[in-house]
Parts: C-alpha cells; structure tokens; sequence
C-alpha cells in the first residue's frame, strides 16, 4: 500500500475517532451492568449504528494496551471469543499497518465467519492515552477467502487513558461500526452487537488479570 495514501488516511480516520470520543450527542444507552455502558446512534458512514462501550478495567493502560492493541504480539485472539485470528499484512511504519482479523461464527451461528483487512494506526496523546484507529481498505495480498464472508470496518477503535488517581486503572472507551455484510436480520445485528461488547469488557478484565500473572 502506497505510504503516503496510508498516512493520510490513518491521520484522517484518528481525528474521526477523536470526533467520536468528544461528541456527547445523540448517544442511547442500550446496555449497562458490571460498569459497563453500550450506547449507540445512527452511523454517518454506512446504514447501520455506531456504537460506543465504555467501562473501567483493573489494569495499568500498558496492561490493557498489551491485551487489545492491533499489533504484531497482541494478545487479542487468546481471550476475545470474536476473534479467531490476527495478522500483519502489511508493515508500513511502527505505528500503521494492514491487518486481517478473523471471527468465528456468532449468534448460535446464524452470523458465520467473517474476516476483515484494516489499515490500523497507533496513536500515543499527551496524557498517556494509548489509542488504536482502524478503517477498512482492500490489500492485493488479502483477496476474499472461501470460509468467510468478507466485512467492512467504518472509523472503528479504542482509546485506554490512564484514570487520574488510580495507576493501576484504564478508563477503556471503545468504538465499533461494522457492516457484517451477507443476508443478516436488522434484528440479528441490532442485538449481537451490544452484547458482544458487554462480554468484550468481562473477558478483557479476566485476561488482565491472568496472561499478567
């Protein structure tokens, strides 16, 4: 992937997410328990929802960091039980790249596998934040492959920031926005979702506090 094509458009889906993490309006809460809140609103990029989960995780932001960043040496596919593998496509820098990640089948199989290929780019703020910023780009070294059904990332990531006061939490606000793709119900998506994100933080919380034992 051209470099200069790739920075501009890691630089562009970044300050998308930062648009993200500052605009309060619109939010509906579809979702809360153990700390957790799921809220969604209408997508501006596709015809579906953006949604944003939010939730404290007992861990130091390089803890959590280590457990859901895109990275080569993510610990992601050992703990999210909707990801079934993740690699490096394509290396541009240290802080950009191409990935696929795969997912199992989901929602008692009515939503079978799927893959996605992202431009990720990592990105460091002031305050410590540590944040990842993916969006959907088609790779010549990642055509469809027979077994999944190909999806697309809208402007999608996270954002671990260190919790005033407390070293050893991360306050985790994560962004989801994916068209499935396929012959889905609404009403299959709509639900699959929310819940999934609840169990992203449950089981997130579990793998820091094991694969750092």
């Amino acid at each position: 992937m051209d470099p200069a094509v790739a920075a501009q458009m890691g630089k562009a889906v970044a300050e998308k997410m930062l648009q993200y993490r500052r605009d309060k309006s619109g939010w509906k809460i579809c979702r809360e328990g153990n700390g957790v809140s799921v809220s969604w609103r209408p997508s501006m990029e596709f015809p579906g929802n953006l949604y944003r989960g939010e939730g404290i995780v007992n861990g130091t932001p390089e803890k959590v960091w280590g457990c859901v960043k895109p990275l080569a040496g993510t610990l992601r596919d050992q703990w999210d039980e909707n990801v079934s593998g993740f690699e490096i496509i394509e290396s541009i820098t240290d802080t950009l790249c191409v990935s696929r990640t795969t997912t199992p089948s989901a929602a008692m199989k009515l939503i079978s596998p799927r893959d996605f290929v992202d431009l990720v780019l990592v990105k460091t703020y002031e305050d410590g934040t540590l944040t990842s910023n993916a969006v959907n780009v088609e790779h010549p070294s990642c055509p469809p492959k027979p077994g999944y059904v190909r999806g697309f990332n809208h402007p999608c990531g996270c954002f671990c920031e260190p919790v005033p006061g407390e070293p050893g939490k991360t306050s985790l606000v994560t962004f989801f926005q994916t068209d499935l793709s396929g012959y889905l119900p609404r009403s299959v998506v709509d639900s699959f979702f929310p819940r999934s994100m609840a169990g992203f933080y449950a089981n997130l919380e579990k793998a820091v506090r094991t694969l750092y034992d």
